[in-house]
């Protein structure tokens, strides 16, 4: 267990930060669920409108350190050749 002031602080900050990370990279899962869910149900306009959401909720997640950045381009990429090949 933590036993000086700083220590004790930063498994507060830690635990906070978890939180907020959990959260954000549950959304960033569920961009990518249910693209992918409009993409196996061939909707191209509807995915095609939710395309710049999932860009911008997998760039987020990226700049935060979440993901690595080209994990997210990579994520998206394959995406836009999925959608385009509908």
């Amino acid at each position: 267990m933590a036993n000086t002031k700083s220590a004790i602080k930063r498994i507060r900050r830690i635990a906070r930060q978890t939180t907020v990370n959990r959260a954000r990279k549950s959304k960033f899962k569920n961009a990518i669920k249910k693209m992918n869910l409009l993409i196996d149900s061939k909707k191209k306009q509807e995915a095609l409108k939710f395309l710049p959401k999932l860009n911008s909720e997998l760039m987020r997640v990226a700049k935060t350190g979440l993901v690595k950045r080209k994990n997210a381009s990579r994520n998206v990429s394959r995406i836009t050749k999925k959608i385009s090949a509908l």
